[in-house]
């Protein structure tokens, strides 16, 4: 693939000393390694800086870089963390510690973002760059605060007339209301489109664009059910219709998410690019979440798993629904005991082998997974299949994952590659982001996974757009941008003749849309968001069974979970400000 280089987050040494004002929201210090004016604020080289301290705070983990964990607040994924509270509903208040750091992190972006507005304005430079800088900080504070709105509706709202270092103290807006802080997202995006340029020059990969801030804004109207005005600004970026914004659909979707070393794809809108796979670079911390103990000798993993919900919703090869049944009869009505019986398998005592198939047809079981969507078997290691780990030398060792039967053979170990996670829950493993052997010596430490991670990519787009198109009534539209992302992956078309194809009105379509989207973004952290906004989050919401039907642990829903709690530290600290409904 080309590289574009008008889209990737490129997080250089300045990041780290740019703009660091702490954690935004906090009263309780000042900041003492804020920037002087006497210094700064003079070139182009300073704007820069400046730019690169946003997206230092935006891709930190508790902002936009852990954006991957929120599947396992869905019915995709399962997990013990980070959002476990959020995610299984039982213990979640306005204690949450993971409600509370993305608060504060949302606001620590919004600060870089002001103070880079109010400086930029008065810098003896072009103004064309003032204008791009100013951009850029403007779509990164609307990115912030759309994500505050959807997690807690009205927020307080801080523009660049707050001055942090002035008023860290005093800090006490009121919440705004949700109309308010949406008013303010779209001016933002609105002067972001009208200052960011299509493209940058090569040196200045992973900066926000013209077609960014096209996309988000998009996405806001979307979500607020503005169809037409969500239709438009998508159509703009997928048909260039003012502009050559050149992304296209990456022709590989496994390799779309092995993308490192400087390797791109025209795929990417908008995205976290990690530099270096090693301790000298940068690179998001996916492994310690996503992977499995074969993974770069990982001592603790598998936080979070795929659902067997979402491996049982991938179709047939033709398109028609999976059904365990037409693999082995009874299977769905069978308990758990049946089920293991037909896919486990005895290991030896030193869990290197197997030894004894019992009454397992791994060729089987192994098929029923292979022969689906091929998107499943690129996102999730499936029980026989193969990975690619690494041995106690950190050397790549081939591994066939399997599920042993401990009663009838030796005890699996979870570090030779069995279907059985931290937690002792006999669960499926991600493939999705997850590294193969060491790359080649790229790769060195597990905390740091160096491919670049998508906020937004061409196909979620699609996919937006084509909702919008069907809500529209325009459901032939809908249905061939729809088509566009599965002929991607080889499967069939909708509405190409099979009955179990058909998608003729707007709730079938509607159906689609909605699944394609889980087959396609799952570990990407939107579906989430998807069902909280098609209010499904209530429906989704069920206890988390591991592959033979065991029970890992409980889920509840209650309605106050549609929105979150305002943390409690941040009530005792702005006294201005009121809970949420129910909390």
């Amino acid at each position: 693939m080309n590289t574009m280089n008008r889209k990737y987050l490129v997080i250089g040494s300045l990041a780290a000393c740019a703009l660091s004002f702490g954690g935004c929201e906090k009263l309780d210090y000042f900041p003492a390694d804020q920037l002087s004016d006497a210094t700064v604020w003079k070139t182009e080289a300073h704007a820069k800086q400046a730019a690169m301290g946003m997206y230092a705070a935006m891709r930190a983990p508790w902002c936009f870089g852990m954006e991957f964990t929120f599947d396992m607040c869905t019915d995709l994924a399962d997990g013990t963390s980070p959002w476990s509270d959020v995610s299984r509903g039982t213990s979640f208040s306005s204690n949450s510690s993971g409600v509370q750091n993305h608060w504060q992190h949302l606001y620590e972006l919004v600060h870089r973002t002001n103070t880079v507005i109010r400086k930029a304005a008065t810098m003896p430079v072009d103004r064309e760059i003032i204008d791009r800088v100013t951009g850029e900080a403007k779509f990164l504070r609307a990115m912030a605060y759309f994500r505050m709105l959807n997690c807690w509706g009205g927020v307080p709202y801080y523009d660049e007339t707050c001055d942090i270092n002035q008023s860290f103290a005093s800090l006490s807006a009121p919440r705004s209301t949700a109309e308010e802080i949406r008013g303010h997202v779209l001016d933002d995006l609105k002067d972001a489109i009208a200052k960011l340029p299509v493209a940058w020059e090569s040196g200045d990969y992973g900066r926000a664009t013209r077609g960014a801030a096209y996309a988000l804004r998009g996405k806001v109207y979307l979500f607020a059910g503005e169809w037409e005005k969500a239709a438009a600004d998508f159509d703009e970026i997928v048909y260039d219709r003012h502009a050559s914004y050149g992304y296209a659909l990456h022709d590989d979707y496994e390799d779309l998410f092995r993308l490192y070393n400087g390797r791109h794809s025209d795929e990417m809108i908008f995205s976290i690019q990690s530099i270096d796979g090693n301790v000298a670079g940068y690179a998001l911390d996916i492994v310690s979440y996503f992977g499995n103990k074969s993974t770069m000798r990982l001592i603790a993993s598998n936080l979070i798993v795929p659902s067997t919900t979402l491996v049982d919703m991938y179709e047939n090869p033709d398109g028609s629904p999976f059904d365990w049944d037409d693999v082995f009869p009874g299977f769905t009505e069978g308990d758990s005991q049946f089920r293991r019986r037909l896919m486990s398998v005895a290991i030896d005592q030193g869990s290197t082998e197997i030894v004894d198939l019992l009454d397992c047809d791994t060729a089987r079981v192994a098929n029923a997974y292979r022969h689906r969507d091929p998107r499943l078997c690129w996102n999730v290691i499936t029980p026989y299949s193969h990975y690619l780990g690494t041995d106690a030398g950190s050397q790549p060792r081939d591994k066939e994952f399997v599920l042993a039967d401990a009663t009838k053979g030796g005890s699996p170990m979870e570090a030779f590659a069995f279907m059985r996670n931290s937690e002792g829950w006999n669960s499926y493993f991600w493939r999705k982001w997850i590294p193969t052997g060491n790359l080649d010596g790229y790769w060195g430490e597990y905390t740091r996974t160096p491919y670049e991670f998508p906020l937004i990519r061409l196909a979620d787009v699609l996919l937006m757009l084509a909702e919008a198109y069907n809500e529209l009534g325009e459901t032939d539209k809908a249905v061939a941008e729809v088509n566009k992302v599965r002929a991607r992956v080889g499967m069939p078309e909708l509405n190409s003749g099979p009955v179990w194809l058909e998608a003729g009105d707007k709730d079938e379509v509607a159906r689609r849309i909605r699944n394609e989207r889980a087959y396609e973004l799952v570990g990407e952290g939107q579906r989430y968001w998807d069902i909280r906004r098609w209010g499904m989050l209530g429906a989704t919401v069920r206890n988390a069974t591991d592959i033979f039907g065991d029970l890992m642990y409980e889920r509840a829903y209650m309605p106050r979970h549609e929105t979150w709690p305002i943390p409690l530290v941040e009530l005792d600290r702005n006294r201005n400000l009121v809970q949420n409904e129910w909390w």
